[in-house]
C-alpha cells in the first residue's frame, strides 16, 4: 500500500479510506478484471455461430485483455491465492464461469467436429498456453494480439504439425 501510495501520490490514510486492506483492492481489482473479460467475451460471441470461429473469439479476446493490461495480469498471476473467504469465492465463480464458457465452445467443436478429445485437458492447455503472455511478450520483436491470437488459435486447433504427423511421414506416402 505504500508503493502504491507514492506512486498515486495519494497518502497513505486516503488509500485506506476508499480501500479498508490490501486484500480488499486485490478482490476488486480482480473482480473488474474477470468481469471485464467475461462480458467483452459474450458480446463479441453474440450472433456467431460457426464453433471455430468462437473459439478464435475466445482466444483474441482473452490475449487482447491480457496485452492491454500486462500490470493487472501480472498482481493477479502473482497474487491469485492472497485472497480469503468471501473475497476468494466471488472472484473463484467469475473464473468458473469463464473457464465453463471456453468448456462450453470446445463442447460445441467436438460435437461440430466429431472431435475425441479431453475437453479438461483441452481447455487447461489452451489457458496454459495464453494466461503466460504477459512474461514474454515484447511488442518491440512480438506480433500484436490479433497476429499472435490467429497463431495460437492455429496452435490449439491443428497442432503444430497438421494431421499430427511430421512432414517426412507425409513425404513418404506421396
Amino acid at each position: 500500500m505504500r508503493d502504491l501510495s507514492r506512486a498515486s501520490g495519494m497518502s497513505l490514510a486516503g488509500l485506506y479510506y476508499y480501500f479498508e486492506s490490501k486484500e480488499r483492492l486485490l478482490f476488486l481489482i480482480q473482480k473488474h478484471t474477470f468481469t471485464t473479460i467475461v462480458e467483452r467475451l459474450k458480446t463479441k460471441l453474440e450472433g456467431v455461430g460457426d464453433a471455430e470461429e468462437r473459439i478464435r473469439i475466445f482466444i483474441l479476446n482473452h490475449l487482447e485483455y491480457f496485452l492491454a493490461n500486462q500490470a493487472a495480469m501480472k498482481v493477479l498471476s502473482h497474487e491469485a491465492e492472497a485472497l480469503k473467504d468471501g473475497f476468494a469465492a466471488d472472484v473463484a465463480a467469475i473464473k468458473r464461469e469463464y473457464y465453463r464458457i471456453c468448456v462450453g465452445l470446445l463442447e460445441e467443436l467436438k460435437r461440430e467436429r466429431g472431435l475425441q478429445v479431453s475437453t479438461r485437458i483441452a481447455v487447461l492447455s489452451l489457458f496454459g498456453m495464453m494466461n503466460w503472455i504477459y512474461t514474454w511478450h515484447n511488442p518491440r520483436v512480438d506480433a500484436d494480439a490479433d497476429a499472435i491470437a490467429k497463431e495460437m488459435g492455429d496452435i490449439f486447433l491443428s497442432g503444430v504439425m497438421p494431421y499430427g504427423r511430421g512432414r517426412k511421414d507425409r513425404d513418404k506416402e506421396r
